[in-house]
């Protein structure tokens, strides 16, 4: 929720659909029919219509096994193991917590010393940028750095490719995905442990990497490349769609009063503030509710000093050898056509991608330090601004306080609580079998 907001994309947008329509005669069509409504205007309505339903995750043409059955099992079963850390305990499942809204319910992890937020897995596959700054281009690629992260999992990208290697189980499913994996048993050519990002120059297992052929180090990334790929198979299928809200939605497009009752009086008068004099739509736009974007919106940090946030993380998105341009990419011309596009600006500076609210109410802490602790706390911040900080970075967003009542922001509340959806096929949430 961005309060009222003034954003250049949205003046482009509307630029653009004036050009499209100049020399048209009379006005531009309605994508649909507004339905009546008597406790919304039909400009909200419209509004409100955009917001639901969540259709199916966008592809990744840079992932040929995004939506493969088998590719989502492996991942699954990585997902789960701790084998894949440094000191065996550490699994993604131990930050991303079915329990806990798949995060880890804490402002920052206690077991890394990392100084962001555990995102959520709910709907990661709507996401266009991955990791608060947008580092990442593809959730594939995403999903690779935690496991060589020193203050993460701490492995390297040889031993990856071993346990896969030496479980039979693992091994078998990632053939039928991708064909048998080379004999990996000599140790002279593939080394126990070994990876290029894993510590300093001079360590052992850098060492162990820069003493591999140059083809045999290409066997091993295509291998972690494929972790990464059978990763991103499975949280794509992390999908919350039926909430609460769009059963209203189903209520508001057929006239049914019963599904419309599925929000509180209250709750609507929060959708309204949503779509009306709070503009929070205009960041968490669509049914995903987020508009994929960066925004510095001045809140304080609480640990550190403002930090660079997106304007470092371009370059490293633009470097990643296993970015949608890489050679292990499965489309290089799409994931061209992604990242070519990416302007390094100052304006970049401090800003911070916006999150999807679904499932919002299961995922305290906010922010991305965990700032705030409740959803209320979340509305008194864009209701009042205060301790906002100025970056002076040529910022392109600018928040207006909004002043809300007790009620409107009860109501806020109340209707961000009705995004809450978190029933998918249990099996997704747990180890396999």
């Amino acid at each position: 929720m961005k309060g009222k907001v003034l954003l250049a994309g949205a003046v482009l947008l509307a630029a653009a659909a004036a050009m499209a329509w100049a020399g048209r005669k009379g006005p531009a069509p309605r994508l649909a029919t507004i339905p009546a409504s008597d406790e919304f205007t039909p400009e909200e309505v419209e509004r409100i219509l955009q917001q639901s339903p969540l259709g199916p995750p966008p592809g990744d043409p840079t992932n040929a096994v995004a939506d493969d059955p088998g590719a989502a099992i492996l991942g699954q079963a990585i997902f789960y193991d701790p084998r894949f850390s440094r000191t065996g305990k550490t699994a993604c499942v131990t930050c991303h917590d079915p329990k806990r809204g798949l995060g880890d319910g804490k402002p920052m992890p206690d077991a890394f010393p990392v100084d962001r937020n555990v995102p959520t897995l709910w709907n990661v596959a709507y996401s266009r940028w991955f990791f608060w700054d947008g580092r990442a281009d593809s959730l594939w690629s995403q999903a690779l750095q935690p496991l060589e992260n020193p203050r993460e999992h701490g492995g390297t990208r040889l031993e990856v490719a071993h346990i896969l290697s030496s479980d039979p189980r693992l091994s078998g499913l990632y053939t039928r995905v991708f064909g048998a994996l080379p004999a990996l048993d000599d140790s002279r050519r593939y080394p126990p442990a070994g990876g290029p990002v894993t510590e300093g120059a001079d360590g052992p297992h850098r060492r162990a990497w820069a003493s591999m052929a140059p083809d045999d180090r290409a066997t091993i990334d295509r291998i972690f490349a494929n972790v990464g790929k059978c990763l991103e198979a499975y949280e794509r299928r992390l999908v919350s769609r039926n909430a609460p809200f769009d059963t209203f939605v189903e209520g508001l497009r057929s006239g049914d009063k019963a599904k419309m009752a599925a929000l509180s009086p209250s709750a609507k008068v929060g959708l309204k503030i949503f779509v009306g004099k709070g503009n929070c739509r205009l960041c968490h736009s669509g049914p995903a509710f987020t508009d994929g974007e960066f925004h510095n919106l001045g809140i304080p940090p609480s640990r550190g000093g403002p930090t660079a946030s997106r304007f470092a993380a371009i370059p490293m998105a633009q470097t990643d050898p296993f970015n949608g341009k890489g050679v292990y990419s499965d489309d290089r011309d799409a994931g061209a056509k992604k990242l070519d596009y990416l302007v390094h600006l100052p304006d970049s500076w401090g800003q911070i991608k916006t999150p999807g609210l679904r499932n919002v109410a299961r995922t305290a802490p906010y922010m991305h330090q965990g700032q705030f602790k409740t959803l209320a706390e979340v509305v008194d911040f864009y209701s009042m601004l205060q301790g906002m900080l100025q970056a002076g970075h040529h910022e392109r967003t600018i928040l207006l306080p909004l002043f809300l009542d007790k009620a409107e922001s009860a109501g806020l509340v109340a209707f961000l609580e009705c995004l809450t959806d978190e029933k998918i096929d249990e099996s997704l949430l747990q180890p396999l079998p």
